[in-house]
């Protein structure tokens, strides 16, 4: 497998001195930057650099590294045209040549052309891109799928796992486990069995990454790295296998680390854990709603990555009785034990919810998120389980533009009063698997208006919105609210299309 350096340990106290200072307004800038030369002249030359002096650092970085430039999707448009004719331009806006390796560059690079989601966000990223997918298969570019699934499996080869993004710095985490659904999507949208058995070293591969420590972990109770003995069987958890600040976001990674009173390495890791969830950051993981110092994201064990567990256990299960080699056995054995756990430990009969469960206490969180909506998404809910989500999501969580993301109001950007399109997606898909057919298209078509008035207004398609206030901007987060946007055009075009919405 390749190993990869970050920024950080490539650069040193070059590093910390330009990430620390915030020479620029967002971290990622400088780790995105691509250096003009190898790094041994970078050094050379900063050695001889007044470190006192923020502007010389300043003019030092943007003469020895190519700053990344702002995403084309950003540009303000002239006339806003018909929002199916934005989507089809966003597609070739975001589109990215196949990669050229470059040594002195963060990118991981990828053999085939693929979307980014847009704005800072300039490589692939992994759950992003499944959602991203159910556009384009809508879109008929089904080429790009199949690329963008090709490259997916590359990395797996090439790493071991798929990471947060194809960038070095983010080589110690990875992201909900979708790899197996856009196999699932290739397979339906070629109308080709094969594509199973064309993907399965890499399927395995992705099991294996989360499953690594478990045969360390003999007792219940018992964890190692994403792993967690419970019972007779494992569960998962979200991980990093970093325990220092984030590349990308040094400086704020620093200042928490300091304020929070905890070992810093501790708050490191459960920061990281965090961001490989994609749910950066909510509520789910904090224990103080308005402190995000309290995060603690490696002592949850979430419903959404274990029901995304449990459709890559099932599928292995399939594929391998497929090719009749045996293995079939244990991934059945796996998932029938998971489903279990997930429709008996993971149901909150008092809140009448799936939720999260406290590690090592196996307890709910009390925190209640869209995440309930995985096991109906994936189909693994009994029905009154469903029925009793399903009241709630429309009691609860409805809002004026589309579902909230959770109940909870923190001022992070994964929590009250925003939504956010993948979670649309799973939402509205859960329910018309249960049968909930109109209450699916309402909340749907709340969201899909939502987007609709704010481009015509804007002519932005952002990666996030408020639903509460259909008006006024989403909120939250360590960023500006992004415009491109992969995930939304894709949930956007598949819903217009199943809701006859022009």
């Amino acid at each position: 497998m390749r190993k990869f350096k970050g920024p950080d340990e490539i650069y040193g106290s070059l590093f910390e001195l330009v990430q620390s200072q915030q020479l620029f307004p967002d971290s990622k800038t400088f780790v995105d930057a691509t250096p003009r030369s190898d790094a041994a002249t970078i050094l050379t030359a900063f050695t001889s650099l007044d470190e006192d002096s923020p502007d010389e650092i300043r003019s030092f970085v943007c003469e020895h590294f190519s700053l990344p430039s702002d995403d084309a999707a950003a540009v303000e448009l002239t006339m806003i045209p018909p929002v199916r004719d934005r989507i089809e331009q966003l597609w070739d806006v975001l589109s990215r040549a196949a990669d050229q390796v470059d040594p002195n560059s963060s990118l991981i690079e990828l053999p085939r052309p693929y979307i980014v989601p847009g704005g800072r966000f300039r490589e692939i990223y992994y759950w992003d891109s499944y959602f991203t997918m159910l556009g384009l298969a809508e879109s008929g570019r089904l080429d790009v799928i199949e690329n963008m699934v090709e490259n997916f499996a590359y990395l797996i080869d090439q790493i071991g796992f798929i990471p947060n993004g194809n960038r070095t710095y983010f080589c110690t985490r990875s992201q909900p486990p979708f790899f197996v659904l856009m196999v699932e999507l290739l397979a339906q949208v070629r109308a080709d069995e094969s594509i199973w058995r064309k993907y399965l070293p890499q399927l395995q591969s992705e099991y294996d990454f989360w499953m690594r420590g478990a045969e360390s972990v003999p007792d219940a109770g018992g964890a190692s790295r994403r792993v967690v003995r419970v019972g007779d069987g494992y569960l998962n958890r979200y991980w990093d296998d970093s325990d220092k600040p984030r590349q990308e976001s040094y400086a704020e990674d620093l200042e928490h680390a300091a304020t929070s009173g905890r070992d810093e390495r501790e708050y490191y890791r459960n920061i990281r854990a965090a961001c490989e969830s994609g749910w950066d950051f909510s509520t789910r993981w904090l224990d103080d709603t308005e402190c995000l110092e309290s995060i603690r994201t490696t002592t949850i064990l979430p419903v959404d990555l274990n029901a995304l567990m449990y459709r890559l256990e099932t599928r292995l299960a399939a594929c391998y009785e497929a090719c009749d080699t045996g293995l079939a056995e244990l991934f059945v054995d796996r998932a029938a034990y998971r489903k279990e756990q997930l429709q008996t430990l993971f149901f909150d009969e008092d809140a009448a919810f799936f939720a999260d469960l406290d590690y090592p206490g196996l307890r709910p969180t009390g925190v209640l998120s869209l995440a309930a909506a995985f096991p109906l998404f994936l189909e693994i809910a009994l029905p009154e389980q469903a029925q009793h989500v399903m009241t709630k999501l429309q009691g609860e969580f409805l809002a004026p533009g589309g579902w909230l993301t959770a109940l909870r109001s923190s001022g992070q950007q994964w929590d009250r009063p925003n939504g956010w399109a993948p979670l649309q997606w799973v939402v509205f898909e859960g329910l018309c698997n249960y049968g909930y057919v109109a209450d699916a298209e309402l909340g749907g078509t709340r969201w899909a208006n939502n987007n609709i008035e704010t481009y015509n207004r804007s002519g932005k398609l952002f990666e996030k919105y408020d639903v509460e206030h259909t008006a006024a901007p989403a909120t939250g987060g360590e960023y500006e609210v992004q415009d491109g946007f992969g995930w939304t055009n894709g949930v956007l075009l598949k819903l217009m299309n199943q809701l006859n919405i022009e």
